[in-house]
């Protein structure tokens, strides 16, 4: 090499030392630079991507649990609740809670498709865990029915020992058909038994 520079006149060996100069930089430089900022590019788009389906994965997550509510909601729309005052009663006895009274308020109607139904009851000398199992009761049931109102006043002189007034609503989808009444469907059943039966006695004859 330094032979060749040596056959070279000035203005060729400045030439060939600037030559030698940037292959030395783009070598040590500027390839390096290159290659590592293509890295950090890849890097950077592998982690938007995987950012991306991370997100996906959630929506669809959202989505699942947004369209279970809607099917938990119109299945419990989709089940009308019992009249009120015996079922609230019935509720109050399996937490040895009686009912003193109870009051049914005329429907109001909800736009076109809902019918609220409300019933006020009254308790004497409950206790307060029985009145709030009672509520738990009423708030876990599988019927559309929610307390709206609550008043419960203590008793002077006695221990956990209160009277409690308790608003029940139920709302009552009108869209959804009415159950067939026991009797209509026993009568169906008889009728189709009759007719099997006259059936096969043709068959056989």
């Amino acid at each position: 090499m330094a032979n060749v520079l040596e056959k070279l006149n000035p203005r060729e060996r400045r030439l060939a030392l600037i030559l030698g100069g940037v292959v030395a930089f783009l070598v040590l430089v500027a390839i390096p630079v290159t290659l590592e900022s293509l890295v950090l590019s890849r890097r950077g788009e592998t982690e938007d991507l995987r950012s991306a389906l991370g997100a996906v994965q959630a929506a669809r997550a959202q989505v699942r649990e947004r369209q279970s509510k809607k099917d938990n909601i119109a299945r419990r729309y989709g089940k009308k609740a019992p009249v009120l005052a015996g079922y609230l009663e019935q509720t109050a006895r399996s937490q040895k809670l009686e009912v003193t009274d109870s009051v049914d308020r005329p429907e109001v109607p909800h736009g076109k498709r809902y019918t609220e139904r409300n019933t006020v009851i009254h308790l004497k000398k409950a206790g307060m865990y029985p009145i709030a199992k009672f509520i738990e009761a009423l708030e876990k049931s599988t019927y559309p029915v929610a307390v709206t109102r609550l008043g419960v006043r203590k008793r002077s002189g006695e221990p956990d020992s209160y009277d409690v007034e308790i608003g029940v609503s139920a709302f009552d989808r009108t869209d959804v058909p009415a159950a067939a009444p026991e009797s209509d469907k026993s009568e169906k059943d008889k009728d189709t038994k009759d007719k099997d039966a006259k059936d096969k006695k043709g068959g056989g004859g």
